[in-house]
């Protein structure tokens, strides 16, 4: 598996890619008072150290609502931000990688400044491009299912707005309220909107809700046309939407470890099963972690999970990886050391 030209994640967010000793400091320094006074405890609160706590994505929702907060002033998203590009090149040579996050729910209810938590994301990107000029790196805003309509829409304005800054991509993530189905297809005006201003657009879809996430995807691909999807795995399900992935070109986010640490696939047969679905179908997809830090692993250790089960072979990690180069949302080039 020649991975020389260095790997490409495209889908991990920003509250699960910070080191827990930085968030503990970031914690500290901004006076946030936390649950617990030990540090390993604290560890155990950010991460899922334990894999018997989190046996769904709600439980996963609850670690998220720490780091999130700890995340929200401009100082620790611009500290967070170069702290994850610098981290994913020095530990596993990332050279392009793709950073989600929703400004929304890291500036306390409107206590802070929407513009300036997004200002201070776009320059830890400044300062990360300066320091790993081998890196290309972006920026995914993200939209929220428990948010009203309103609410996304200026996510999705900001977004726009800030596209000279690194901003590169939408997307949408979160609870189901009441665990319904969610009407993805509301979201296509500013589905639209944000294509047509030149961003990529990926959408979490897929990832679990038994029969109501099958019906979801068939949405998603038809009401929203994305250039990708966070998770899909649900479509190894149904040939159909295996074909319909296949033949719009529409590549999957594939975080196998996130998925089976939130029961999302039950066990690595399911696992493996699922990627051999995928590839005899033809559908396109790539290999990210959803969020490092926090899932215990790395990308690294994703493609040796994959070849250990036989659900890769080396082969087609290769493509995998390629395919997260060529699917980026990225599209300027990176700095060049003189």
């Amino acid at each position: 598996m020649n991975l020389e030209e260095g790997l490409a994640e495209l889908h991990t967010h920003l509250g699960g890619s910070v080191a827990s000793e930085i968030l503990w400091t970031l914690a500290h320094e901004q006076g946030i008072a936390l649950p617990v006074k030990d540090y390993w405890e604290f560890d155990r609160l950010v991460t899922i150290a334990d894999p018997r706590r989190v046996d769904s994505l709600d439980a996963l929702d609850q670690i998220y609502h720490w780091t999130e907060l700890i995340q929200s002033s401009p100082l620790a998203v611009e500290r967070s931000v170069h702290t994850a590009i610098g981290g994913a090149y020095r530990s596993q040579r990332i050279t392009t990688l793709e950073l989600r996050f929703n400004p929304m729910k890291r500036n306390r209810g409107g206590e802070r400044d929407l513009d300036h938590i997004i200002m201070a994301a776009s320059r830890g990107l400044d300062r990360a491009a300066l320091e790993y000029p081998l890196v290309r790196a972006g920026l995914i805003l993200m939209m929220d299912r428990t948010f009203t309509h309103e609410q996304n829409e200026v996510i999705v304005e900001k977004a726009i707005r800030y596209a000279p800054r690194g901003v590169v991509g939408v997307d949408i993530a979160g609870p189901r309220p009441g665990g319904a189905r969610y009407p993805y297809r509301d979201l296509a005006p500013l589905v639209e909107a944000a294509r047509s201003a030149g961003l990529g657009v990926t959408i979490h879809v897929g990832e679990e809700g038994g029969e109501h996430g099958v019906a979801e995807i068939a949405e998603v691909i038809e009401a929203l046309a994305p250039d990708r999807i966070g998770h899909g795995i649900l479509a190894a399900r149904d040939p159909a939407l295996s074909a319909a992935l296949a033949e719009r070109g529409i590549v999957l986010e594939i975080c196998p470890t996130s998925n089976l640490l939130t029961r999302a696939i039950a066990d690595e047969t399911a696992l493996r099963e699922t990627l051999r679905t995928f590839v005899e179908h033809e559908v396109r997809f790539t290999i990210a972690t959803d969020g490092p830090e926090m899932m215990r692993t790395h990308l690294r250790d994703e493609f040796e999970l994959l070849l250990r089960i036989g659900a890769l072979d080396a082969d087609e990690l290769a493509e995998a990886n390629r395919r997260g180069h060529e699917a980026t949302f990225i599209r300027e080039r990176p700095l060049v050391a003189a």
